[in-house]
């Protein structure tokens, strides 16, 4: 904790690189993944602070929309769809995903009854060979789904048929760095 909290106590020594900051934000992109500490959006795009709109989750579930019960997550992307007019959003699963491996091997989550409720809005659950421990198809296969899930949503439907919106689908690899797309032509995923 003591090298985060250094790094803080000299972050804010340089002002003139944040004023601009409080003038308001228009990041063009939000970028959906996981809550996992290894996967950081600004590293792995080189974003600046203010270029990514950032929504993260437990295995990077978009939950199903309604409107009668909104959660936090359906918020942000209604946000970043109307408000801030993001022209993208990235989906982006990782490799090692502890989410979508327990989903793939079926993992008994009794004892973390908030994480088992959470990933059960996941469904469909993500296809994959249980033994790997990358959980490759299974989390591309995740990620997909998300994708379809965004598609539901109210605002994202809008902004898509008016052509003012595309989705994509992005896969980390944690232990090489590489960052593959979801080629649709082929539906494949791809290097960038």
């Amino acid at each position: 904790m003591q090298p985060l909290i250094d790094n803080a106590r000299t972050f804010g020594q340089r002002p003139e690189e944040f004023a601009k900051l409080a003038e308001g934000q228009s990041p063009e992109v939000l970028f959906i993944t996981c809550s996992d500490s290894r996967v950081v959006p600004a590293l792995i795009t080189g974003a600046r602070p203010g270029q990514l709109f950032e929504l993260r989750t437990a295995g990077n579930i978009v939950p199903p929309y309604a409107s009668e019960h909104p959660t936090s997550e359906a918020a942000t992307i209604e946000y970043a769809a109307e408000v801030l007019g993001v022209r993208d959003i990235v989906v982006c699963g990782h490799s090692h995903c502890g989410a979508v491996g327990a989903l793939v091997r079926g993992d008994d989550l009794d004892a973390v009854p908030a994480v088992r409720d959470w990933l059960a809005s996941a469904t469909p659950r993500p296809r994959g060979a249980a033994g790997d421990p990358t959980v490759a198809e299974g989390v591309q296969s995740h990620v997909l789904a998300q994708l379809l899930r965004l598609r539901s949503y109210p605002c994202i439907a809008q902004k898509l048929a008016q052509g003012q919106l595309a989705l994509h689908a992005w896969y980390y690899e944690v232990h090489t760095g590489a960052v593959l797309a979801h080629s649709p032509q082929t539906d494949t995923f791809k290097a960038l």
